[in-house]
């Protein structure tokens, strides 16, 4: 199973990639993740688009399209989602072939503070939904005080989040297979 992994913050060293590399780390047997670069995204702009969808556009919209599934590792910023997340998504959403149209996606948060990014999940659900992407619903992966769950190595090294991340990651697998049989019967 082929599972595309974008993480919200662009910062090589951020709580989020460290979690979305765990995510991968707790995939089951014959699922890997492949951490998609999106930094080259443009702002969009309807001018941009009338020339033509820009390469880094293309390049992400494909490889969404190919993938079996997503998994989103974000931040929160300001109670909600980072800009140049959500202006990436806008991108991925232009078009009648919509890329993320009945597409597994799970997603999972990492912030220093106690909530561990519920307010980002809350408005990244509302947007995908929009887009009619299969968002799974349970279990959800909160991880707050991230910053004290991980190494300087980037590895997790409390427990109780791994056992969430595992979890998270068998339903993720389960939830993709069963769209592939229903795509298989539609």
């Amino acid at each position: 199973m082929d599972i595309v992994g974008i993480c919200g913050s662009l910062r090589g060293q951020s709580i989020n990639r460290m979690l979305l590399n765990l995510a991968g780390d707790c995939l089951p047997a014959g699922a890997s993740l492949d951490v998609v670069a999106w930094d080259e995204v443009p702002a969009f702009s309807s001018d941009v688009m009338a020339k033509g969808l820009p390469p880094a556009v293309s390049a992400l919209r494909e490889r969404i399209r190919k993938a079996d599934a997503v998994i989103i590792a974000t931040p929160e910023y300001n109670f909600s989602i980072p800009g140049m997340l959500k202006n990436a998504i806008d991108w991925v959403s232009r078009g009648d072939d919509q890329p993320l149209l009945d597409k597994p996606v799970a997603i999972l948060s990492a912030t220093p503070g106690p909530l561990g990014g519920a307010r980002v999940q809350y408005d990244l659900r509302k947007v995908l939904l929009f887009m009619n992407a299969a968002v799974l619903v349970k279990p959800e992966v909160f991880v707050g005080f991230a910053n004290q769950k991980f190494d300087a190595d980037g590895q997790c090294t409390d427990s109780t989040t791994r056992g969430f991340v595992q979890s998270q990651m068998d339903a993720l697998v389960r939830h993709a297979k069963r769209q592939q049989q229903l795509q298989a019967l539609g």
